[in-house]
Formats: C-alpha cells, sequence, structure tokens
C-alpha cells in the first residue's frame, strides 16, 4: 500500500459539499482510504486573481493503485462531478479539482503527471493544508521540509481557516 497526499479544490457552487462530494467518490471506489484530512481552507485564486476564491483541502490516503491509475480516478471522479478541462492554459473556475501532490516518496516528471506536483512548493493553498498533516516531510525534489517551503514562499496567497475569512 502506498501513501498519497491529494488537494481537493472548488470555486463555484457548493464549494464545501463539492470537496466532501470528491472525498466520499474516491473512498466509494474502493481503490483508495482515507487516513486523514486537513481542515478546508478559503484561499485566494492561484494564477487567475479574478476567480472566486476556493475552498482546499489536503487527505491522505492509502492506496494499491499505481500513480497513474491513481490520477486516473482523480481524472474520472472530476469528470463524475461534471468538470470539463478546457483546450486554454488558462485558469479556470471548477466545482472541483483533484490533483496528486505526493505519492510516498517517488518522483515522476511525465508529461501528464509530475510527482511531487510541479508547483506545490510555489502554492500556499497546497501546502498550508499539508502542514497539517506532515510539516517535516521532506520534499524529494527540492531536499526541504515542507514548513521550510513555506517559510520560503516569494508571495503568501491569502488562505483562511474556512470561516474566518472576512470581505472588507
Amino acid at each position: 500500500m502506498a501513501v498519497a497526499y491529494l488537494c481537493l479544490g472548488s470555486n463555484i457552487g457548493d464549494k464545501v459539499g463539492n470537496v466532501q462530494r470528491a472525498v466520499k467518490m474516491l473512498t466509494l471506489s474502493g481503490m483508495v482510504t482515507v487516513v486523514r484530512t486537513s481542515a478546508l481552507y478559503e484561499t485566494e485564486p492561484w494564477g487567475n486573481k479574478n476567480l472566486d476564491w476556493f475552498v482546499n483541502g489536503v487527505i491522505e490516503v492509502k492506496t494499491k493503485l499505481s500513480p497513474r491509475e491513481l490520477l486516473e480516478l482523480c481524472k474520472n471522479t472530476e469528470m463524475q462531478m461534471g468538470r470539463t478541462h478546457s483546450d486554454s492554459n488558462n485558469y479556470e473556475a471548477r466545482n472541483i479539482d483533484i490533483d496528486i501532490l505526493f505519492y510516498g516518496d517517488l518522483t515522476i516528471d511525465e508529461p501528464d503527471l509530475q510527482i511531487p506536483h510541479k508547483h506545490l512548493h510555489e502554492r500556499a493553498f497546497a501546502l498550508v493544508p499539508l502542514l497539517e498533516l506532515i510539516p517535516d516531510y521532506e520534499h524529494p525534489k527540492y531536499k526541504k521540509s515542507l514548513l521550510q517551503l513555506h517559510e520560503d514562499l516569494e508571495t503568501l496567497d491569502d488562505v483562511f481557516l474556512y470561516g474566518t475569512r472576512v470581505d472588507i
């Protein structure tokens, strides 16, 4: 059994419900077992500040699936929830997004599968929930703990424990 970390996010409709539904669907597949979950966070959109804010969280799972099979399960779950992917490279609103952040200590660099996630070290919205679960985990590529990677962020996107953000 491999341990993997998945980041889930939504910025359309019932954002919390979408994340919860995706976790339930992943579990019901019988292919992953959820071990732990982070809290949910309201997060500033990354890559396109004109989008609505996201709700994000991270789950730790155990699985017998290969990294590629886990990616397929994540994409199939997104599709079953109605997620569409455009051919554009622009960041768009989405009802659900599921990314593999880590899969054990593996490093994979293929056109459609990068593990650890290629932008993880730049994204507070993924690092903050991961800090709840594995703050001392050493990133296999950068050889720094997640806490160090968070401290090294050049720009801190706004990340608030769900329900604590106040619009001004």
